[in-house]
Parts: C-alpha cells; sequence; structure tokens
C-alpha cells in the first residue's frame, strides 16, 4: 500500500491541524504516514504545543494541537522537523513536543518511495 508523505510549509495552524488529521487517518487505514514541518513551520512544534485557535477548536468538540500530535504519535505517524527551521524558530530538540525526529528535508524525500504519495500543505 502507498504511504503519505505530507510537507508543511507554512505557519498557519489550521493547515497543520488538517496535515495532522489527514496523517491520522491515513495510518487508521494501514498506511505510513509521514509528516515534515519546513523552515518557520517548526514553530508549530515548541513545547507544549498549542494554537490559539485551540478554544474553538475544543468547544466544537475536535482536539486542540497538542492532542493532535499526540494521536498522529501513537497511530505511529513519523512527524520529522526541518534542522534549519528549528534554527529559524530559535528552538533545539529539547525544546519541541517529544516525539518529533530532526532531520532534513533531502532525507524526507530520500525515502519517498515511488509508489507512495506527497501532498504540501
Amino acid at each position: 500500500m502507498p504511504g503519505l508523505n505530507i510537507i508543511v510549509a507554512g505557519t498557519e495552524g489550521a493547515r497543520f491541524c488538517a496535515a495532522l488529521e489527514t496523517a491520522i487517518a491515513a495510518a487508521a487505514l494501514g498506511q505510513r504516514a509521514r509528516l515534515f514541518l519546513q523552515g518557520d513551520a517548526a514553530a508549530m512544534l515548541r513545547a507544549p504545543a498549542g494554537l490559539a485557535g485551540d478554544g474553538a477548536r475544543r468547544a466544537a468538540g475536535l482536539p486542540g494541537l497538542g492532542e493532535l500530535i499526540d494521536e498522529a504519535l501513537a497511530s505511529e505517524v513519523e512527524i520529522i522537523v526541518c534542522q534549519s527551521g528549528l534554527a529559524l524558530s530559535d528552538l533545539t530538540a529539547d525544546r519541541i513536543v517529544g516525539g518529533v525526529k530532526a532531520g532534513g528535508v533531502v532525507s524526507f524525500l530520500a525515502a519517498i518511495a515511488p509508489e507512495d504519495r506527497l501532498i504540501v500543505y
């Protein structure tokens, strides 16, 4: 079964939540799912994770960003953060959400199989 690879390239929290929800759904269907947060998007993984829109999401019965990240990791979605993005966001690996790996876009792309899908949010 083809895997799903998602690049989150912006800092828009709603798009990151949508990417996480898509990856979780793919994992539930038995697909390998990976997310790569590139550049400035790395800042959304600052621990503890949260967004300004979390209150509205929770009021609507939806999980906030932190809960989505936890669910993704529990579903074996691999979350990788751009090493350069960490530097841009003045972050280090010990100051981001646990379970997230640091890596580069080249290694992320190199691990995509020919039959896999790539989505950019």
